[in-house]
């Protein structure tokens, strides 16, 4: 896949997702600056890229115009990773909304004043709200029922409103449930990586809700690759794609691939009360993202033994 661009910037370039990518696009040779604040994201994923000449680490919060503005001078391509996360929304919605939607307006802002030539838009499932057809397109009403999915659909306005009234090339990707190495482990990180952790402790997993709840993982190499494939595809701004695998899982499934990975079937497993907004189906039509010819590579079973061994390495060191 030939890249057009020369120069990149990642938003959320320390965190999970926005790492994976800074680390494609300089093993491609592009030149990557990296923005974050490290409030989620961390030095530790970004540490190996200092040996790249052409990579550049920015300590700044996008909520800071003035400050983040300068450093698209000269950038061809936006990669917008930065959110503040579904588990944050409940602790601080005002700061949720300062992010998801003020953060956005300032990126896309400083792309148009310095004539960015693409920005790809990061955005969630979670802008629909509870699904009311299955398999969920992107034609499906956008109706969120958390304040992270309200603030993260305001982001996805500004950028729409952004290309029609600029004309600027701006394409917006919806994730559903990305995990791999890197993901946060901590109690406000991804299930995945929060099982892997509790079950290398030998601590017993926890589930908020019966356990049936439905998701639909994507690993996160296969993110990168969409990320990429929406940055060179010509005539899709304005569009918006589900950036989901399609695998279907349950969450009590996951807690138990997880023990038998390890070897700890007769780790406990803790039922608690369902989560606040907790959405308990996830049924994605990916139609529209495979249109543009992108296919998959990654079996859900694979990408949890690569996150897995991953987690392993990372806990046990």
């Amino acid at each position: 896949m030939e890249f057009p661009f020369n120069r990149a910037m990642v938003t959320g370039g320390a965190g999970f997702i926005g790492s994976h990518l800074v680390e494609e696009l300089l093993k491609e040779d592009i030149e990557v600056i990296s923005i974050d604040n490290y409030v989620a994201g961390k030095k530790e994923n970004l540490a190996e890229f200092h040996s790249y000449p052409s990579f550049k680490e920015v300590n700044c919060d996008i909520t800071d115009y003035q400050k983040m503005e300068p450093y698209f001078e000269g950038v061809d391509v936006v990669f917008h990773e930065v959110a503040s996360k579904m588990t944050v929304c409940l602790e601080d919605p005002r700061k949720d909304l300062a992010v998801n939607a003020e953060g956005t307006f300032n990126v896309l802002e400083a792309s148009r004043k310095h004539a960015v030539k693409k920005i790809v838009h990061a955005s969630t499932g979670s802008v629909y709200g509870a699904a009311q057809y299955y398999p969920t397109d992107e034609l499906h009403p956008l109706n969120p029922t958390s304040y992270y999915g309200v603030s993260k659909l305001a982001g996805d306005r500004y950028a729409r409103l952004f290309s029609d009234f600029f004309d600027m090339d701006i394409s917006i990707l919806r994730y559903y449930h990305v995990y791999g190495p890197r993901q946060e482990s901590s109690d406000v990180g991804g299930v995945v990586s929060i099982f892997a952790r509790r079950a290398l402790h030998d601590q017993p997993l926890i589930i908020y809700g019966d356990g049936t709840q439905l998701r639909s993982f994507t690993y996160v190499k296969d993110v990168v690759n969409i990320n990429k494939l929406i940055a060179i595809t010509p005539g899709i701004s304005g569009e918006a794609y589900n950036c989901a695998s399609g695998s279907k899982v349950t969450i009590l499934e996951l807690a138990q691939k997880v023990l038998a990975y390890y070897g700890k079937e007769d780790l406990e497993i803790q039922f608690k009360d369902w989560k606040t907004g907790d959405i308990k189906k996830f049924d994605v039509d990916n139609s529209k993202l495979k249109s543009l010819g992108f296919e998959f590579r990654t079996e859900f079973d694979g990408g949890l033994a690569q996150t897995l061994e991953w987690s392993r390495k990372y806990f046990m060191k």
